[in-house]
């Protein structure tokens, strides 16, 4: 689960991790108000107008139609009004957003950190992710923070340290100091930098992070180490560990059908392609995706509704797969072990009867317990469903549906 910058710099200030404050917020007035109250808090005409959306690349990115772009600086509470009013319900468009962009319903009003002071400012990069090929959570960090780490990653992969830290053990003391030489800090700096990257890292664990990235990591002029902005994704498999956390779930930022589908316990996941599929089991899944390709066709979508289909979850899966206007076909892959074959049969029988008017090919191949049983039961319905054994015969079928 992805959370905006605003609430993800609330969760890490419970780790006593510094952060750009900052107020969010949905309306114009609400805008200037906090603008207002940030410069009475700092004493600074200065305020960083930011939106709140789940991509990346805001500061670059614009507002479709416009010149406005996704990050901000106010120098009054007018300036703050007109950027939030071009912002608040705009389409933002970015670099990770792709051509269609996301729409911005809220904003962050955050103080400007970038202020003069008796030493320089820095911008660094820091993440902490876990690296699968080692097994363990790998901190990835950067002396060249910013809105390019992109083309630092791919034009000087040596500007890129890492620090792998074994799994169920804390981050060792030696490691956070190395973090902080390695960025080149020293003083005062060193010191804060060493608390931020420990703390930061308590965080990642304490809250079971997918990935935790923090661009820019900040020097201030006054030696201070905070994160300017935050990236946080939250593994899906530990909200029940994190109620407080799951409640801040932005559905309106997600795909309408992958939230559908997670209303029905169906896993989800929307494609580009043409042929729509419904499975039992994550691996016949992948399987059934790669017959698709070598049929000539491409999925449309990964949809595994697990040991426990039903009328209900198979009807729930044929509303979610035919919204797409790319599918040309629906090929459904049942193999009956924990779910019987016959049951699936009669779902797709009663959401045929209930759904009507399906122009599209539906290729129906079950196999395991009960298949016999479940192809007499679509051959007899009377309804225009190709019934298969073998995954060969299903292929043809979805070759001769997409041609």
């Amino acid at each position: 689960m992805n959370l905006h910058e605003y609430q993800a710099k609330e969760l890490l200030k419970k780790y006593n991790v510094p952060v750009q404050e900052g107020i969010a917020v949905d309306t114009v007035m609400a805008a200037e108000e906090a603008y207002r109250q940030i410069k009475t808090q700092t004493g600074n005409n200065f305020a960083v107008i930011k939106a709140q959306i789940h991509a990346g690349g805001r500061g670059k990115g614009k507002i479709e139609g416009t010149e406005q772009r996704g990050v901000a600086v106010a120098k009054s509470a007018e300036d703050a009004a007109t950027i939030a009013k071009n912002l608040l319900g705009g389409t933002l468009v970015t670099i990770q957003t792709g051509a269609a962009g996301k729409k911005v319903n809220k904003i962050l009003v955050a103080q400007d950190v970038y202020y003069p002071g008796p030493n320089p400012v820095k911008e660094f990069y820091l993440s902490i992710l876990l690296d699968r090929a080692t097994g363990m959570n790998v901190i990835m960090y950067s002396t060249e923070g910013g809105m390019d780490i992109e083309e630092v990653a791919h034009n000087t992969p040596d500007k890129i340290f890492k620090e792998w830290v074994h799994p169920g053990g804390p981050l060792q003391g030696f490691q956070a100091r190395k973090i902080a030489f390695n960025l080149g800090l020293s003083g005062e700096a060193f010191k804060n930098c060493v608390k931020f990257v420990t703390n930061l890292y308590n965080a990642y664990v304490g809250l079971d992070c997918g990935m935790l990235e923090i661009n820019p990591l900040f020097k201030t002029s006054d030696e201070k180490i905070i994160a300017v902005d935050c990236k946080m994704n939250i593994d899906d498999n530990a909200l029940m560990r994190h109620a407080d956390v799951a409640a801040l779930r932005d559905v309106s930022e997600e795909d309408p059908t992958e939230v559908e589908a997670g209303q029905y316990n169906l896993n989800f996941v929307k494609l580009d392609g043409n042929v729509g599929c419904m499975v039992n089991g994550a691996g016949l899944a992948m399987a059934t995706m790669d017959m698709i390709k070598l049929s000539g066709g491409e999925p449309a979508n990964f949809l595994d509704v697990g040991g426990t289909a039903n009328a209900q979850t198979v009807e729930a899966g044929f509303r979610i797969i035919m919204k797409d206007p790319n599918v040309k076909a629906i090929l459904i892959n049942i193999f009956g072990g924990i779910v019987r074959c016959d049951r699936v049969a009669a779902g797709v029988i009663e959401a045929y009867n209930k759904l009507g008017n399906i122009e599209i090919p539906i290729i129906v191949r079950l196999q395991g317990t009960n298949a016999v049983e479940a192809k007499k039961l679509i051959d007899e319905s009377g309804l225009k469903v190709q019934s298969a054994i073998l995954l060969s015969e299903a292929a043809d079928l979805v070759k001769k549906a997409v041609a």
